[in-house]
């Protein structure tokens, strides 16, 4: 009995053909994952070929860059939890209302040196007026840490101004609003660093965060 729903012999080449297709798109999806999407997404190299193109470092700094996001996250969850404050923010300049119409800061310069242990942070930041300008350059004895560049005052949301991996950074830094701005630095170089600061403008303070 004649079945209409077997395949005829004409229709065998285009089946063929159909998973010889697929069969190429998945090998070339495989590859694409193994050498591009592994290295730059999560900095994982099983063929070496992500760190020739330098993939595998900026899969990396993405991967470390989540991790100290994260565990800000849960510090400043578990700080409201406990009905304490998360530590960036406590350390903020104290404002009062209608501080932004303050007088702004005299021009000043600082340099300012701190030692990192392996995966130690630290935190350095700048008590300015809204709209005041810095700039500074900071440099790492000891290769590329992470830094993030933010601002921070009591009642208001982290703000983000840069965050990477470097060696060194030279840039200006404008108040979004009145309050304290500045650098987190972390090292992940497993060996010891030294952070070198320089800052000029206008700014009342400088402090380190503890």
């Amino acid at each position: 009995m004649y079945n209409a729903n077997k395949p005829t012999d004409a229709d065998l080449p285009s089946t063929r053909k159909l998973l010889k297709s697929t069969g190429i798109a998945v090998a070339v999806a495989t590859g694409l994952l193994v050498t591009v999407v592994l290295p730059a997404e999560y900095g994982v190299d099983p063929t070496r070929v992500g760190s020739l193109f330098g993939l595998t470092e900026m899969g990396r700094i993405k991967v470390s860059l989540a991790a100290e996001a994260q565990a800000e996250d849960v510090a400043e969850a578990t700080a409201a939890a406990t009905g304490g404050s998360f530590p960036v923010a406590t350390a903020a300049a104290p404002t009062t209302a209608g501080a932004d119409l303050a007088a702004p800061a005299a021009l000043r310069s600082d340099r300012t040196v701190l030692t990192l242990a392996p995966d130690q942070g630290a935190e350095i930041k700048l008590v300015m007026q809204a709209g005041a300008t810095a700039r500074f350059t900071w440099t790492s004895s000891g290769g590329r840490i992470n830094y993030d560049t933010h601002a921070d005052r009591p009642g208001t949301d982290y703000h983000g101004y840069n965050k990477g991996s470097a060696e060194r950074v030279e840039d200006e830094l404008t108040a979004a609003f009145t309050g304290s701005h500045g650098w987190f630095w972390r090292n992940r170089t497993g060996q010891p660093v030294t952070i070198t600061l320089v800052t000029e403008g206008a700014y009342s303070e400088i402090k380190r965060v503890v």
